[in-house]
Parts: C-alpha cells; structure tokens; sequence
C-alpha cells in the first residue's frame, strides 16, 4: 500500500459541509492511488522530470455541464503531498460549467502533481457527470412539482459521493441503503403472500422506519393506500395509469413513478400529477464530464 499524508483542514471543512464523511473519502482515495500505482512508481514521471521541479495543475472543463467533487479532488492532491501543495478553487460543487473554466489550480511539486492527475481526473469526471445528467432532468421537469431522485444503482463502493452527486445536480436521494428504509418490491410481495400483507408485516416489524411499496397496478396501489402506506412506487404505469392513480390517491400518499423512465417523457410524466420520478440512469448510465488537466511549469 502506498504511503499518503493527512487532508489539509480546510479540505476537511469543505468535504464535511458537503455532507461527505472525511474518513469515507480517504479510504476511496487510497485505494485509487493504491490502484493507479500498483505498488510501483509513476515510471514515466520518474525518468522525465526533475525532483525538484515544481508547477501548477489547472483541472478544467472541455464540456459543458455541473461540477461535483472539487473537494474530493483537492483531496487526492492533499493526501499526496501534504503540505506541499497550495490550491485554489475556481469553482464549488454544483455550479454550471463550460468549456475553459478552471475548476481547481493545483500548485506543488510536479511529480506529485502527476501522481495524483489520474485519480482526482477519475473522481471528478465520475461525479461531475452524474451531477451533469441530473441536471438535465431537473430541467427538463422544472416548473411541475415533481422532483428527481436516484436509486441505489450505484458503482460498489462509491454511493455517498454518487448521492452527493445527485444532490449537486438539483436531484433527490432515495434511500442511501437497505437499512434506511423499507421498500417492499415484487419479490417481498411474492414471499409475503400480497401487497397489503408485505406492507404490515414491515410495519409491523420496524414502526419507525420510512415504508415505500412498489405497485404494478391500480388494484394493487388501492390496497396499500387502504392499509395506510404513505409512499407508494407506482412501477412500469402507462402516464393515464399514472393520472389515475393520482386521482384515486388524492393526496393521501406520495407518489414516484419508475420502471424504464426516459428523459423524452420525463416532462408528461411529471405532468401527471406524480410527487417523483425515480431514474437509476442518474448513477448507472451518466457519461463522464470531460476534465483535462493542464500542466504550467513555475517560471
């Protein structure tokens, strides 16, 4: 395992504002660095460039789109050279970018500068295209009532900086895991004899915990507002199946339409009267946000 410093305070202050666990974030980071040198050296850097040289790293935008994870990547460089390195940020999490703006100045010795380029690009790019893509939901549904949230299709072991991705981009998170809240799906349905059936036993089991029961059908959805359930998943609805059931709903539970939602019928589906629309491309389909990094040798 490679050997890396401590955070830089402030660093800390910004990860911990954005909600993020400090300690989550080294663990991720260390593996990446751990992955990206495999036990060796950065070989190209070694043979090509000075110790002693120092630069600066500009880490900006070729597309346009939402900065998420600035922190996480001046935590990449911090962790790498400590106190070596002084940073300047161009732009916060969550604002808009476009092509040539900078979103983080990395200055420090060249050679840590580049061990740490490959990481913090990964994460940057990773976040900043999940932030971009819910972006553009958030605006296509805008002015409806209804909001986006994300599901826990997530990449294994980075769901609290996907989420907080989300949260970037103007989205919601559902559950962040199986603990948080309930969530009787078809399968739980099938094991537990019924809908209504599923959703007592859950609350029955677990009083405190937030119930949400997926439905496929307008039969189904009436027996789980009947029992009480107070949000209810309507799965794979045609958009009038979705306007009836906020009409037999009338404001008794929340509803959140899934099953396949695409962006070309996100506005009608929102339309329907539907409190949100679950869309797990959030996490697992967003392109990365296209980050260079660009190298300026001190003078």
């Amino acid at each position: 395992m490679s050997t890396v410093g401590t955070i830089d305070p402030g660093i800390e202050q910004r990860l911990v504002a954005a909600g993020l666990s400090v300690d989550d974030v080294i663990w991720l980071i260390q593996r990446a660095i751990d992955e990206d040198l495999d036990g060796g050296v950065d070989v190209t850097t070694v043979a090509t460039v000075p110790l002693e040289q120092r630069a600066t790293l500009d880490l900006t935008a070729r597309r346009a789109g939402i900065a998420a994870g600035i922190p996480v990547a001046a935590a990449v460089f911090s962790l790498m050279s400590g106190d070596a390195v002084n940073i300047a940020y161009g732009k916060s999490d969550g604002d808009r970018v476009v092509p040539g703006d900078v979103l983080i100045s990395i200055t420090g010795p060249t050679h840590e500068l580049l061990r740490a380029e490959r990481p913090a690009l990964n994460l940057l790019g990773r976040l900043g295209g999940i932030a971009t893509a819910t972006g553009v939901w958030v605006d296509e549904i805008a002015g409806t009532g209804a909001r986006v949230r994300d599901t826990r299709k997530t990449t294994p072991g980075m769901r609290k900086l996907e989420k907080y991705a989300v949260r970037c981009g103007g989205g919601m998170n559902h559950r962040m895991s199986l603990s948080d809240a309930a969530l009787v799906k078809d399968n739980h349905v099938v094991a537990a004899g019924g809908v209504a059936e599923a959703f007592a036993l859950v609350r029955a089991k677990f009083p405190d915990v937030p119930v949400e029961v997926e439905v496929d059908s307008l039969e189904q959805l009436d027996e789980v507002l009947a029992a009480g359930a107070d949000l209810v998943l309507i799965d794979n609805f045609t958009t009038q199946e979705m306007v009836e059931a906020v009409r037999r709903n009338a404001g008794r539970a929340k509803l959140e339409a899934s099953g396949g939602l695409s962006l070309d019928v996100a506005r009608e589906v929102a339309q329907t009267g539907v409190d949100y629309l679950a869309v797990g491309a959030l996490t697992h389909s967003a392109p990365v946000l296209d980050i260079g990094a660009d190298l300026r040798q001190e003078t």
